[in-house]
């Protein structure tokens, strides 16, 4: 984090943060902290989000330049999704987890978000990251300019690339919810679907439609989980799976956590992998 980057203070979500990790004896600095830890990108971007929202081609053909799966209209839509995934989960859930550590942060930029090229052996969903230099919002900013942001991200992606309103703003939804994701078995299990639900509601878009943060019983523990009303997709890539948070069978999926063994390490799960 460069040192024009660093905030203070806390806004009003993030004292309640604090309260709600307090209440469990759990120390916030250290789990966001803990979550906050960037991958490391050592090499220049193929090109911005911004180049991408003008020209969403960009995409497209770079899809179908990494993923040689990727040959027809349906493995391209899939690849894009799971890509507009690790956008949301990347990018929009590192500014959250600052957000929710300082009181403020940056926006994301799109002159300042770019696409990885796809390194040997990286995984399929780990391309977007951010540069520093975006300007810094406190709690309230970030609250309506994000809110808006993700709105005015969402007509491209959907219908220049095809994402469904489901996947997109269930991945957003899931890139806001970072700061208890990373508590998610750790904080009382109600409080954090209650607070989490809360949060997503303060956004003019419409991420808290298409989550639910409900409770769910690993092994003898419960737990607080966000589960999607909408599919990434993933499921159609070459590795195939189920994200942790994917709302497809999910009556059967939570019937089946119910009966696993072993309870969860903290920072075990993680959505959207």
């Amino acid at each position: 984090m460069a040192d024009s980057e660093r905030t203070g203070g806390r806004g009003a979500w993030a004292e309640r943060y604090a309260r709600l990790l307090e209440s469990s004896g759990l120390d916030r600095e250290a789990i966001l902290t803990r979550a906050l830890q960037p991958a490391c990108h050592d090499h220049s971007g193929l090109f911005s989000l911004a180049d991408c929202l003008q020209q969403p081609a960009l995409l497209i053909e770079q899809v179908k330049s990494d993923y040689p799966h990727a040959a027809d209209s349906r493995a391209i839509r899939a690849q894009v999704s799971v890509l507009q995934q690790n956008l949301a989960l990347n990018v929009i859930a590192s500014l959250t987890l600052r957000l929710f550590l300082d009181g403020q942060a940056p926006l994301p930029d799109p002159r300042h978000v770019f696409l990885a090229p796809l390194g040997r052996g990286e995984a399929a969903t780990s391309r977007w990251f951010r540069i520093p230099g975006a300007h810094i919002a406190n709690e309230d900013d970030f609250l309506q300019a994000l809110g808006k942001q993700t709105s005015d991200w969402y007509p491209v992606f959907r219908q220049k690339l095809g994402v469904s309103p489901g996947a997109y703003w269930s991945s957003i939804g899931l890139g806001l919810g970072a700061p208890f994701s990373a508590v998610w078995n750790l904080a009382e299990p109600a409080a954090v679907c209650e607070l989490a639900q809360r949060w997503l509601g303060e956004f003019s878009n419409e991420a808290n439609q298409f989550i639910d943060w409900i409770p769910a019983v690993f092994g003898g523990q419960t737990t607080a989980i966000p589960q999607r009303k909408g599919c990434c997709l993933k499921y159609l890539l070459p590795e195939g799976g189920y994200c942790g948070t994917c709302g497809v069978y999910r009556k059967e999926r939570l019937a089946a956590l119910r009966h696993q063994q072993p309870n969860p390490r903290p920072g075990q799960w993680q959505p959207g992998r």
